[in-house]
């Protein structure tokens, strides 16, 4: 009991200490300044949470619903959706013109990539080298680029036409009239120029980001190899490609998320004919939506669509924080 008495008289005692020197009990402490700069953080980024939450959680959770529901026009205006779990799915699936869709995808796919790739790479390696009017020579490949894809596909339906298209009256020009045709019409030939008209379109950007991977390669290791005897091959194989391996990459993936799912311009230069010679899978997701109305499977492809820009997206996520740890190793 005595030693309660005098805690209590001690605990007492040095409070009234405190008053009369002015100070008061201590209180919960105020945040530290790095907490209040993480809530200031959070209150800025709340904007675009709320954008991408408003814009793109919100659309991709609907589509999700909307592809294991059975939803039709006359269901949609009624308010009667069923749920039919992955009936969609399978009925996408077991739809041969999508598969069709798929391997036409991959060929646009494929061929769109290697051919912007190796001339982005080859129009790199030159404008990699000081010479009059690079400069300008750069900017004016760049608006392939810049224009709009709509622009871009009118431009190419135009050249490739029959009748009035720039490549027939080059061809007959030089005496070739027997391969002129009209290219967008001829199912033989038509994905090939929804094809060069994509790699006109993707070059400047191959272009543009193989070089900045250029120029951060050192000079010394060019010269080093010259005075050594390596011819331009040898340096190009034994320097360049190694060091540019990691750029190569980014842009081969950027290419691929891109490309896969264009739709604007083949819709553009052909709208997915002739008989179906060029319907990629993004047009086929846009007909099953908007020109059959079958939604919950319009749905279920396009999170088919989605599968190989997601795995190609994170496959590059982790790349990028693998070549971020390794080189904070280094």
């Amino acid at each position: 009991m005595r030693g309660r008495q005098g805690l209590a008289q001690e605990v007492h005692r040095r409070l009234e200490g405190r008053r009369r020197r002015g100070l008061r009990p201590p209180t919960h402490p105020s945040p530290s300044p790095s907490a209040r700069r993480r809530r200031a953080a959070y209150l800025f980024c709340l904007p675009g949470l709320a954008f991408l939450a408003l814009f793109l959680a919100y659309p991709l959770f609907y589509n999700v619903w909307t592809s294991v529901h059975d939803v039709r026009l006359s269901g949609l205006l009624g308010g009667a959706e069923r749920f039919n779990g992955l009936a969609n799915y399978r009925t996408v699936l077991d739809d041969p013109a999508f598969w069709h869709s798929v391997r036409l995808s991959l060929v646009f796919t494929l061929g769109s990539l290697a051919c912007q790739f190796a001339l982005g790479f080859a129009l790199a390696l030159l404008f990699a080298r000081p010479f009059p009017l690079n400069g300008l020579l750069r900017s004016l490949l760049l608006v392939a680029w810049l224009l709009p894809p709509v622009v871009s596909g009118t431009l190419f339906r135009w050249l490739l036409d029959a009748e009035s298209g720039a490549y027939n009256a080059l061809l007959r020009a030089v005496g070739l009239d027997t391969l002129s045709r009209d290219w967008l019409t001829d199912p033989s030939t038509s994905l090939a120029g929804v094809v060069l008209a994509n790699i006109w379109v993707g070059v400047p950007f191959n272009m543009l980001l193989l070089l900045v991977g250029l120029h951060t390669i050192d000079p010394e290791l060019h010269e080093a190899a010259a005075i050594d005897g390596a011819s331009p091959w040898q340096r190009f194989r034994r320097i360049t490609l190694p060091l540019m391996r990691p750029v190569s990459v980014t842009v081969l993936l950027l290419g691929l998320i891109y490309t896969f799912k264009v739709f604007d311009l083949v819709f553009v230069m052909t709208g997915g004919g002739p008989v179906d010679a060029t319907r990629v899978l993004s047009l086929y997701v846009y007909e099953v939506f908007f020109r059959f109305f079958r939604f919950g499977e319009g749905a279920a492809a396009g999170l088919l669509l989605l599968v190989v820009p997601l795995l190609t997206g994170v496959f590059y996520v982790r790349r990028l924080r693998h070549e971020d740890a390794r080189g904070g190793a280094t």
